[in-house]
């Protein structure tokens, strides 16, 4: 038999749950979650608000309805360009003009905050439209998104994640990134920083008879953004594989280690001496990098190495239930440390995530997702598959870019 909760107020675009129906237990432990989520021009929604207040989600629907679209507009409360990496112009809906917009309302172990941020279109005296991204914290503006870092973390999974360990290792190093941002607040700065720097150099270089003062200048700052970054990740790892050894999952244990000249120098010598000879090998390296019209070295290279503890096997070699066991067990380690050092877990974006476990694992993923006290987001297409959620969410149906509570 399906769960029956019942809500008040059912209507078109969200629905306000009652408090006091004791069929519906609090769920979310860390005192962090999302009150209301209101989306204007995103997507498939013109405009739409839902509101979980301190409960976790499943949002049902059709494939094309909408559901992961709800998930990337919360999504874009992190730093980056959100779970899809899309271009913001792409996430406008269609057919419409003047940007987008995703609002929430948060509750923090620090009391409610209005978190809000978007795309603005304005005319230009040029002629056409320049498209700036805004981010607003309690009605005041913030100078970039990446500033939220401060107040929540955010965490995902979806299916494209699911070839993470056969693919190329730009995949792996940003979803380690992504952990060690949700560790290290500023972390996605510095990474972002590092990166502008070494786009300059590489502008640079290509032009004939370059200035080698200012390609110094450029390579200390990409040594100093370079070193912080890689640092930054090491301590993460440490902390992580401490959180994966010292927790019992259901889920297999992950042995994870970072392939990063940066990181390997960091773990035998000082900071300041690992910065000093990473900017003389950009230095040395000048030449070969202008021949090849790109950095070939630094912790844009470094990739995550991940084991199956129990059967001592590279996670690349393992079969793609056990590649996707994995991936959980270290989302769900990720966010037990992020709860530990934050102080409250991050959101929790599962896309299309319980359709393909079985009905054990299933159950065990609610039960410790439940138990770090996350606030989570689901999607699937079959409410069936969230039975073990009953009494832990509040249910919306997703339909041609309406929600309504169930």
């Amino acid at each position: 038999m399906e769960c029956a909760v019942k809500l008040r107020g059912e209507q078109q675009g969200g629905s306000h749950g009652d408090p006091s129906d004791e069929t519906l237990v609090k769920t979310v432990k860390g005192g962090l979650y999302v009150n209301r989520l209101i989306l204007t021009n995103f997507r498939s929604y013109e405009r739409v608000e839902i509101s979980p207040e301190n409960h976790s989600v499943v949002l049902t629907g059709a494939n094309g309805a909408g559901k992961t679209n709800l998930l990337e507009a919360l999504s874009f409360l992190a730093a980056g360009r959100g779970m899809r990496s899309s271009k913001l112009s792409d996430v406008t809906k269609l057919k419409t003009f003047g940007g987008w917009t995703v609002s929430a309302k948060l509750m923090t172990p620090d009391g409610m905050q209005e978190l809000g941020t978007g795309l603005v279109a304005k005319p230009v005296d040029e002629g056409g439209f320049a498209e700036r991204r805004t981010a607003r914290l309690n009605g005041e503006n913030l100078s970039r998104p990446s500033l939220f870092g401060d107040i929540l973390q955010v965490s995902w999974l979806t299916p494209q994640m699911d070839r993470l360990f056969i693919e190329g290792l730009s995949g792996r190093r940003k979803f380690f990134d992504r952990i060690v941002s949700a560790f290290h607040p500023h972390h996605s700065r510095e990474v972002n920083a590092y990166e502008r720097v070494m786009r300059e150099r590489n502008k640079l270089l290509s032009e004939h008879g370059f200035d080698l003062s200012w390609a110094g200048a450029l390579e200390s700052r990409m040594a100093e953004h370079g070193t912080a970054v890689a640092a930054a990740r090491l301590d993460a790892l440490f902390h992580l594989n401490q959180v994966i050894e010292e927790n019992i999952s259901a889920f297999p244990k992950a042995i994870l280690s970072l392939d990063g000249e940066l990181e390997q120098a960091l773990s035998a010598h000082p900071a300041v001496m690992v910065e000093e000879n990473f900017k003389q090998k950009l230095q040395d390296n000048r030449l070969h990098d202008i021949r090849s019209g790109r950095a070939n070295s630094g912790p844009h290279k470094t990739d995550l190495r991940v084991r199956h503890a129990p059967k001592n096997m590279p996670a690349e070699l393992c079969s793609t239930g056990e590649q996707k066991a994995l991936l959980i067990g270290i989302t769900l380690a990720s966010s037990r440390m992020t709860a530990h050092h934050f102080g409250a877990p991050p959101l929790l974006l599962l896309d299309e995530m319980a359709a393909h476990l079985d009905k054990v694992r299933r159950a065990a993923l609610f039960d410790e997702l439940s138990d770090i006290g996350s606030q989570i987001w689901l999607t699937g297409t079959d409410r069936s598959l969230f039975r073990d959620m009953c009494g832990r969410a509040r249910y919306f149906r997703v339909s041609e870019g309406s929600i309504t509570a169930e």
